[in-house]
This record gives structure tokens, sequence and C-alpha cells, in this order.
């Protein structure tokens, strides 16, 4: 179940990486309040995971889903583009934080 924690932590994170994103033009309250909840949440799911997750597995994990998720959020919702050796370094962390989750066994 901690594993589960990570993941939805890290997707938290890419939605208020969103939110920080769209307060470029300004921002509102309900953006504001989004952009909170939203990090607090990542923040209580990374710390209920690290209960039983080493804390090095665990971060890099959350933070390798977060970059994963504002790669896909710059190149699907605000069209941005990435060079070839940046997509090479996205891949690297992904591979990472998959042999950080097989390290660490299925028991956690």
């Amino acid at each position: 179940m901690a594993w589960v924690f990570v993941v939805l932590a890290g997707l938290l994170e890419t939605v208020w990486i969103y939110f920080l994103k769209n307060t470029e033009d300004g921002i509102t309250a309900l953006g504001a309040l989004a952009m909170a909840a939203s990090l607090l949440g990542s923040f209580w799911l990374l710390a209920l995971a690290m209960r039983t997750i080493p804390l090095a597995a665990a971060y890099a994990a959350w933070t390798g889903i977060g970059t994963l998720g504002a790669f896909l959020l710059g190149l699907l919702v605000f069209g941005e583009r990435l060079s070839p050796a940046a997509i090479a370094g996205l891949m690297l962390i992904v591979s990472g934080t998959v042999l950080l989750r097989v390290a660490t066994g299925s028991g956690a």
C-alpha cells in the first residue's frame, strides 16, 4: 500500500505544478486553494509512504513521478518541447525509479 501512496503523492505533485504554472497570468483564489491542497496532500501521502519505504527510495520515486508528470503536462497541456537529450534524461529518471522499486522489494 505504501507504493500506492508514493504514486498518488507523485500525481498530486503534478497537480500542484499545473496550478503553479498557471500563476503566470495571475493567481485566483480557487487556483491557490487547489495548489495548496494538492501540495499538502502530496506531502502527506509521501509521509505515510515513508513509514514503511526507505526514505531514499520513496523520495526518489516521488520526484521521478513528479518529473514525468511535469514533462507530460508541458508536452500535452502547455505545448512545450524537449530536446532528445532531455528526453533521454527523463528515461533515466524513470528507469532509476523502477530500479528503486525493485530494490526495495514488494513487501513495503
